[in-house]
């Protein structure tokens, strides 16, 4: 499986299988669309005479130059490199369930924002506000590190809702965890998220001390911003979390960081927002788009691709000048890249991660929340549904119909799985949109990683 595609003004081309990328000249870009086009690889020693005939006369290019570009073709070809075979199915289907490595901890069904976009009810996830006692947080984390094995790094990230309005819990969590840590031979890695309205002195020390990463709230200009992420009242709340965003990553130092937005219908021109960003001091950046019912006004449609794409490039031409800055969505690692198990699933839900709820429910992540057909347990109770997570570890590749036709599917492992189920019903059906959204990053990606 190879794809080819234009970006920048070069030309690549992906092999699927292998995982190599090749920045080719127009001449082997061009024979090489035309063995796709015609079902053809380099198997022959010789380019046929086909179509040297076809692509001399009609594309007007040199023959001697066709003739080159087809034996380096054929090296790659050769080397694997270029129509490899898939090497990995046989691995798919071995998957077996995996013992938990990370988990989210839903510590407020409560929210000081009423973000339209909310995936979470604007924060109670439907279920009524509230917050998670202590007890339940702590058994959270006996449950993790209970069902972890033998593995010794563990997460957990703090969510919500917004956590800060459980900040006790928070601090006093992290405390429990790591006392646990060292009694059973593990490390606890933390994370955050963060509207950052409740940001203050302490808490901005307390989460550069003990969270390895966190995720700050900001979809970019002013106006963006606060027309999407308003408080109860009404009111924009960029001009409150801006300042405090700044401080923090300011005394953070090195440590992980990301400022995270959200792009709609309202803001196609979502490059000026993540360039906004930027400009106010940040350097690591994600856009998310807002995949959502299409009924919803803002919610981004299929007819609105085309210009998503050019704004996708349009950001991947200002990154190309901007390598000071770290863009989520187009980290690509050309060299290694991810292991096989992630090339298959890409996410992990409901198998080596889990989300608790204030109640202690489980669910496979925080996207499931509410959806009583995906409870999996109860970090009180100790129960734990190892015929869904078995489930979900069947959800790979190769039992996505879609995914094992796509050129994209190892970068990608088969999208998210609550969206799948969410906007088609299925874990095994990926949402055509945000499919069609990740090819084009995946592009950009490669694109971005040539330029520099």
């Amino acid at each position: 499986m190879v794809h080819c595609f234009e970006n920048q003004g070069k030309y690549f081309c992906a092999d699927t299988n292998s995982g190599a990328v090749h920045l080719l000249d127009r001449t082997a870009y061009s024979l090489l669309g035309e063995l796709l086009a015609q079902g053809l690889t380099c198997s022959s020693p010789t380019l046929p005479d086909s179509l040297l005939d076809e692509l001399s006369i009609s594309g007007g290019f040199d023959a001697e130059a066709l003739r080159d570009s087809y034996s380096e073709l054929r090296e790659l070809a050769l080397a694997g490199q270029l129509f490899a075979p898939d090497e990995c199915e046989s691995f798919a289907h071995s998957l077996q369930p995996a013992p938990l490595k990370s988990m989210c901890l839903n510590v407020a069904h409560d929210c000081n924002l009423r973000c339209e976009y909310c995936f979470a009810a604007q924060g109670d996830f439907g279920t009524g506000r509230k917050l998670m006692p202590p007890n339940v947080a702590r058994a959270a984390v006996d449950f993790l590190v209970a069902h972890s094995g033998g593995r010794r790094n563990l997460e957990l990230d703090f969510f919500g809702g917004e956590p800060l309005m459980n900040w006790q819990v928070v601090k006093d969590t992290v405390t429990y965890a790591r006392g646990l840590a060292e009694k059973n031979g593990k490390k606890f890695r933390f994370t955050i998220t963060t509207n950052g309205l409740l940001l203050d002195e302490e808490k901005i020390a307390f989460i550069n001390r003990e969270m390895g990463n966190v995720v700050l709230s900001l979809d970019g200009r002013r106006e963006i911003h606060d027309a999407m992420r308003p408080t109860p009242n009404g009111r924009g709340s960029y001009e409150l979390v801006v300042p405090l965003y700044q401080r923090l990553v300011e005394e953070r130092g090195d440590k992980e960081y990301y400022v995270r937005g959200t792009f709609t219908r309202n803001n196609l021109d979502f490059a000026r927002d993540v360039m906004h960003m930027a400009d106010l001091g940040f350097r690591k950046l994600s856009m998310e788009p807002a995949v959502l019912d299409e009924a919803v006004p803002y919610a981004l449609r299929e007819e609105d691709l085309p210009v998503i794409f050019r704004e996708y490039d349009n950001l991947t031409a200002m990154l190309a000048k901007r390598p000071d800055i770290s863009f989520f969505h187009f980290m690509l690692d050309l060299g290694q890249g991810p292991c096989v198990l992630k090339r298959l699933r890409g996410c992990s839900c409901g198998n080596e991660y889990c989300a608790v709820t204030p109640e202690g429910d489980i669910y496979p992540c925080h996207q499931f929340v509410g959806l009583e057909q995906w409870h999996m347990g109860n970090v009180l109770s100790g129960a734990w549904d190892k015929q869904k997570q078995a489930e979900l570890v069947r959800s790979h590749l190769y039992n996505k119909p879609e995914c094992r036709k796509c050129w994209a599917k190892f970068y990608c492992g088969g999208g998210c799985n609550a969206a799948n189920f969410l906007y088609q019903g299925t874990v095994l059906s990926p949402s055509p949109l945000s499919c069609a959204l990740e090819r084009k990053r995946v592009e950009c990606a490669i694109a971005l990683a040539a330029a520099k």
